[in-house]
């Protein structure tokens, strides 16, 4: 059960990424009150697959841009297609001027 609740509470906080923008594992963990469990939220998208409601966990990436959660989509460059269809550049696996697409949930929501 507290997995449960931790998983919807990243799912909730997820699901308020703007079409457009990325963030980060950690800086869900850090908003959510869990700072460090920015693993633990992977583990929460990676079982988006199995969740009737859309959850844009193509928006979440690593603390360098990296496109790490990548190998969890239907197919290995469809994390990268879905952002480059919101704008974001993806090159080699990163987004592009990370910090220009990056929302922090702590200056976006507080």
């Amino acid at each position: 059960m507290k997995n449960n609740n931790f998983f919807e509470r990243v799912y909730a906080l997820v699901k308020l990424i703007p079409n457009g923008r990325v963030t980060s594992y950690g800086a869900i963990a850090r908003y959510i009150g869990t700072p460090q469990s920015a693993r633990m939220v992977g583990w929460a998208l990676n079982s988006t697959k199995y969740n009737l409601g859309h959850i844009p966990a193509h928006r979440v990436v690593n603390r360098n841009g990296m496109l790490t959660g990548k190998k969890h989509f239907r197919t290995p460059i469809m994390m990268q297609q879905l952002l480059e269809s919101e704008g974001i550049p993806v090159e080699n696996e990163q987004v592009q001027d990370f910090y220009k697409y990056f929302w922090d949930p702590y200056k976006e929501l507080d």
